[in-house]
């Protein structure tokens, strides 16, 4: 009998799941195999609500921002010597040019006897609910580098929203609605978006870009919420075919947290259609509620709508609302369309505060009102004011705020703020407090190094809290 000279290959590697295949019988795939499951089993409740760092003074959030910057110093941010010396010629830091006093009256209200622009008479009848913050700066002046540092606390790089650091932080209240909702998103989708976190945890528009949902029938709008080429049945087949592929996929690659985003996604998807028209359907309420929030008048119609399904979302479990108003760029005829801006919004405004605070919702919602940066006090041509990102003012109400309250402040000229000053990093750590967050412990492990919203920055205003 000869020798034969062909040989069997020795593998030189094998692979972690070959041995656990191969070793003791294979009890160690069998425990594998186990953990694979609960992590899948664990996708499933991926929105579920988790514990706060600490007792919350919030719950929700709603940021009503008002995009293109609206003028502190015709709204929220009075100030006598620039009405005074309205025209004079001026130069020094921050100020250059012709003074432009406001063209809007100023008076106080409420006990705390905060001063508000006669632009928003309904808003000021809640002046004592409001906290006012009028030492706000930031590092941008352009239109979308503010905005992106405002959503994301970055100007330079696309990083997670506060919205989508909220709910990866807090879960959601209600697993058949999504947590974090944009009604009339931002163009830009950066500024609702996960970026880096899980796709679960960006935020679902309604409604075109710039623009609000629109109606039929009493039911506000939201595309693809469902299917009508396929039944209810037959979709739920359908799905179970595409996470089966899925849960394969995860078996292969566990560590892999989009495909567990993309898994929860499609459960919460397929169980929206049933809860979201219901939502979104504002036909039920009573003409009372209605005419609170202006939905019969057309300067108000719009605007009405979006803060009242706003306020049904975040009564159903909602975590993060944000509804973006545009239009507030005024670089020239600041007195009529700033005016015919806050026409817009003030009525709705006053009717969501009204309605939260009836309905015991708005101690724990936090309420956030402003634009990406302000304006200047000199003119631009004629009755404009440019860009002015040194200081400006937005208010909070709810959510465990001082109500009636003023803090910081910009200087004589409202050029630049001087007193309590809050940049957009200690914004985001306050809301975040405000949450029951510690900025600096809300944390996401990616390409080797823990990020968080703030970044290395952030202090919490506590002078505001009640």
């Amino acid at each position: 009998m000869g020798i034969s000279n062909t040989t069997t290959a020795i593998p030189t590697s094998i692979s972690r799941r070959d041995l656990l295949r191969s070793a003791t019988a294979g009890f160690g795939y069998m425990a594998f195999a186990g953990l694979c499951g609960q992590t899948t089993e664990a996708s499933e409740n991926i929105l579920t609500p988790k514990p706060s760092h600490f007792e919350p003074r919030a719950k929700r959030v709603l940021f009503l921002h008002m995009s293109g910057a609206p003028s502190h110093l015709d709204t929220f941010d009075y100030k006598p010597k620039l009405q005074a010396q309205n025209g004079k010629q001026v130069a020094g830091k921050g100020r250059y040019g012709r003074l432009l006093g406001s063209p809007f009256n100023f008076r106080q209200h409420g006990e705390s006897g905060l001063w508000i622009s006669d632009l928003f008479p309904e808003t000021a009848r809640h002046a004592d609910n409001l906290c006012l913050l009028r030492g706000l700066h930031t590092d941008q002046p352009a239109h979308p580098q503010a905005t992106m540092q405002l959503h994301t606390g970055s100007a330079q790089f696309v990083r997670p929203s506060l919205g989508a650091w909220t709910l990866y932080g807090l879960g959601t209240e209600n697993e058949n609605l999504p947590g974090f909702i944009c009604i009339s998103p931002p163009r830009n989708a950066g500024n609702y978006g996960s970026s880096f976190l899980p796709a679960i945890y960006q935020g679902t528009p309604i409604g075109s870009p710039g623009r609000g949902p629109r109606s039929g029938g009493g039911v506000l709008e939201l595309a693809n919420i469902s299917n009508p080429r396929l039944s209810q049945s037959k979709q739920k087949i359908q799905l179970n075919l595409v996470q089966a592929l899925n849960k394969t996929k995860m078996r292969d690659r566990r560590d892999d947290s989009h495909v567990e985003a993309v898994i929860a996604a499609n459960e919460l998807a397929f169980r929206m259609q049933d809860v979201v028209p219901e939502v979104m359907d504002v036909g039920d309420e009573s003409g009372e509620v209605q005419a609170k929030y202006g939905i019969n008048e057309r300067a108000t119609q719009q605007f009405g709508r979006q803060c009242l399904l706003a306020r049904r979302f975040l009564e159903s479990g909602v975590r993060f609302v944000e509804i973006v108003h545009n239009g507030w760029d005024q670089h020239t005829q600041l007195r009529e369309k700033h005016a015919s801006q806050a026409l817009a919004v003030d009525r709705p405004i006053s009717g969501l505060l009204q309605d939260l605070k009836d309905r015991d919702l708005l101690k724990d919602t936090l309420v956030l009102w402003g634009g990406e940066f302000g304006r200047t006090p000199t003119a631009q041509g004629t009755d404009g004011r440019n860009h002015n990102n040194k200081g400006f003012t937005m208010w909070m109400a709810g959510g465990g705020v001082k109500p009636g309250f003023s803090y910081g402040a910009t200087d004589e000229y409202g050029a630049e703020a001087v007193e309590g000053k809050m940049h957009i990093h200690d914004l985001h750590a306050t809301i975040l407090h405000l949450l029951g967050m510690d900025h600096t412990k809300l944390t996401y492990r990616y390409a080797g190094r823990d990020f968080r919203l703030t970044d290395v920055h952030g202090n919490v205003a506590h002078e505001i809290m009640a």
